[in-house]
């Protein structure tokens, strides 16, 4: 993928940008896991960070790991939502693609990034293309780990029947009929206290799951 920035990829000095950002993403030493954006930015201009993001785009799409791709993908998102639009003139405002904006609508994070990287190595930096190019990696680490969800949930054998319900009868749950029977004394019903570690009630979408994933070494 070119880049737009004016530093040559792989050369020492664009090595030398892109290792705090790619080493806070992988170290187990949580001093450097929790640095904040605003340090690793320190002193960038519009360049550098153009040569981060083209370094972090390329670790996220050679990454086996999915939590290093994920982290990347909302480093990416942060640099282009609150950090690069500060050094880009006002002026820069730009026009965004219409080829990205249907990949956006559509949900086809990874056609859009590309379309929008294509533009921004084209035209250069732009208010518009930063803005939407924050939209679509941050969307697509959200997919990422959704994906990762439903693969997880439909490899276990006992989670297969979420999967084949079309209407609430076909719910294979059943209440206990002990929770069913008044207390003759106080004419109230049994508390249900729920150990699952995982709801099991309709109202189950997975965000639970999403959270506990995009936590560090879950």
């Amino acid at each position: 993928m070119n880049s737009p920035s004016k530093i040559e990829p792989s050369s020492e000095r664009w090595n030398a940008l892109i290792h705090p950002w790619k080493d806070t993403i992988i170290s187990s030493d949580t001093r450097v896991r929790n640095r904040t954006l605003e340090s690793l930015a320190d002193g960038l201009d519009a360049d550098d960070l153009l040569a981060v993001a083209q370094g972090l785009d390329r670790f996220h799409r050679e990454s086996s790991n999915l939590y290093h791709r994920v982290r990347a993908h909302f480093m990416l998102a942060a640099i282009y939502r609150y950090l690069l639009p500060n050094a880009i003139p006002e002026t820069n405002a730009g026009l965004l693609p219409y080829e990205a904006y249907q990949h956006i609508l559509g949900r086809r994070f990874s056609e859009a990034i590309d379309a929008l990287i294509r533009e921004q190595t084209a035209q250069g930096p732009t208010l518009a293309i930063s803005s939407s190019l924050a939209r679509a990696y941050h969307q697509l680490g959200i997919q990422t780990l959704a994906d990762q969800v439903r693969r997880s949930v439909r490899t276990v054998r006992g989670n297969q029947w979420m999967f084949r319900i079309a209407h609430p009868d076909d719910h294979p749950l059943r209440l206990n009929p002990a929770l069913l029977r008044r207390d003759k004394e106080t004419g109230d019903y049994p508390i249900a206290t729920e150990r699952t570690s995982v709801r099991m009630d309709f109202s189950q979408s997975g965000w639970s799951d999403i959270f506990f994933l995009g936590m560090d070494f879950p």
